[in-house]
């Protein structure tokens, strides 16, 4: 009777994995591998980490009222997109809605420092709204200074609402900056809320997480990068410090496309239905760039991000450069990262030295071997944790954001990037892309070639369980 359950759980599961949606290949056999090899800790595994649950979604196409739905393949708008940029923005408007809007500026900010102080001076000079959206927003120098300038914001009678995911920012929700930010009448919201811990894992898994940077204010300016609202010392893991972000403060109609993205999350947050203010008529705007945000979750089918990664790198035609702090691709992606350098392109991926998470880092190493087999120039940066997700194409073309390319931020993730088409400012990322490669040291065959075999090993075995983890 004992054997006769153990096969049940077995096949049943199995069956299960087999038949779930949005799961491809390699995920399915990961999980029917450790179900199979450990059934009754796997049974439990698969029910609370395997399916995709989320709770509070947003809509990832915009509030009520916002973008209609496009079917894949609709061209961008030929007369402001050129055509050699065209693939990368058709399949980001097929992923989110957005279609490519001109008339936008921007300007990428020095470091940390200078990204919070710009914000700070923007909030102060708001005259109608401030909107933000952190992962993590922690107690420090730097996230007390944004508190108190949405508390004299929002003094002097400026709308002001915050949403902090509840897992990346748990312990500012329960601390002294929180509070006083709702004593002066700035309204919060907490983004997938954990609540019962218990009763969260029954109804989804708990990883699914808020992982979008967003900040509009007045519906004109908004921020796209990679930081937190934080200092670069990163307190919560300071040995890792500094944490190298890049964000880019844009101005035009592409605010309104993050505004909608940030309506939508407030909206499943809490309820309160604010779809009037994108739908305000934007000011004509004469002469810059084309530019599109690209909002992506567990909304989304499967392969929206590696797509979206994939044509951008098949669309290059000399140069490919790539920061990522988490590189962990499914095989559709590895494969085009290798074909961009086996066609020519000069390809270049730089990611941090030493890691956060050093499952991520293993796993990462587990795929170089190929990588430089093809020809893609592997950096490692050792100027503390390169974090910052950029990448550019042949210096005019730009995606820059939240989204890492492994799989949390293919499948678990809430995440917001902008595509835009510009020379002047991809230029300016690329110099700063040079930074990051005169920081780092190059990865070679040699290199890999001397580690040892039980740390190749490691690697190999973390990149096996990624699908799972």
């Amino acid at each position: 009777m004992w054997l006769i359950v153990h096969l049940v759980i077995i096949a049943g599961l199995s069956v299960r994995v087999l038949l779930r949606p949005r799961r491809d290949p390699a995920s399915r056999i990961a999980w029917i591998l450790f179900i199979m090899a450990l059934p009754y800790v796997g049974a439990v595994a698969y029910l609370l980490l395997g399916e995709v649950r989320s709770t509070g979604a947003s809509a990832h196409r915009g509030p009520p009222g916002g973008p209609p739905a496009l079917s894949p393949g609709m061209p961008a708008d030929a007369s402001i997109v050129p055509e050699r940029a065209s693939p990368g923005f058709s399949m980001g408007r097929s992923i989110s809605g957005f279609a490519p809007v001109a008339g936008n500026t921007g300007r990428l900010l020095d470091d940390s420092n200078a990204t919070i102080d710009a914000l700070v001076a923007d909030i102060d000079a708001a005259t109608e709204h401030v909107h933000l959206l952190f992962y993590i927003w922690l107690s420090d120098r730097n996230g007390g200074k944004v508190v108190e300038a949405l508390v004299r914001a929002a003094q002097r009678g400026v709308a002001c609402r915050a949403i902090v995911d509840d897992l990346g920012s748990r312990d500012f929700i329960r601390g002294a900056h929180w509070a006083a930010m709702r004593r002066a009448g700035v309204k919060l919201a907490c983004a997938q809320a954990i609540g019962n811990i218990v009763a969260r894992i029954l109804k989804g898994r708990v990883d699914v997480r808020n992982h979008r940077k967003i900040v509009v204010i007045d519906n004109r300016i908004t921020y796209c990068g990679s930081q937190n609202c934080a200092d670069p010392e990163f307190a919560v893991k300071a040995k890792y410090a500094p944490w190298v972000d890049a964000v880019i403060r844009f101005e035009g109609p592409v605010a309104r496309q993050n505004q909608q993205l940030f309506l939508a999350d407030w909206l499943a947050c809490t309820g309160e239905d604010c779809r009037e203010l994108a739908q305000e008529p934007a000011p004509q705007a004469a002469g810059g760039f084309p530019a599109q945000v690209v909002g992506t979750g567990p909304g989304n089918h499967y392969s929206a991000t590696p797509e979206l990664f994939a044509t951008l790198m098949f669309s290059a035609r000399r140069e490919l450069v790539i920061t990522t702090p988490y590189y962990v691709p499914d095989a559709a992606m590895q494969a085009a990262l290798c074909a961009s350098a086996r066609r020519g392109i000069a390809t270049t991926l730089i990611l941090p030295a030493r890691n956060d998470s050093w499952f991520v880092g293993a796993a990462s190493r587990s795929y170089y071997s190929e990588l430089l087999d093809a020809g893609v120039g592997i950096h490692e940066y050792v100027g503390g944790l390169l974090h910052a997700k950029s990448l550019t194409i042949d210096g005019e073309t730009t995606l820059i954001g939240s989204a890492n390319m492994d799989r949390r931020s293919f499948e678990l993730n809430f995440e917001n990037n902008i595509l835009f088409h510009d020379l002047r400012l991809t230029q300016d990322v690329r110099r700063r892309q040079e930074d990051y490669i005169a920081r780092s040291r190059p990865v070679g065959q040699a290199d890999v070639a001397a580690w040892s075999l039980p740390y190749r090993l490691r690697n190999s075995v973390m990149a096996l369980l990624s699908p799972i983890l």
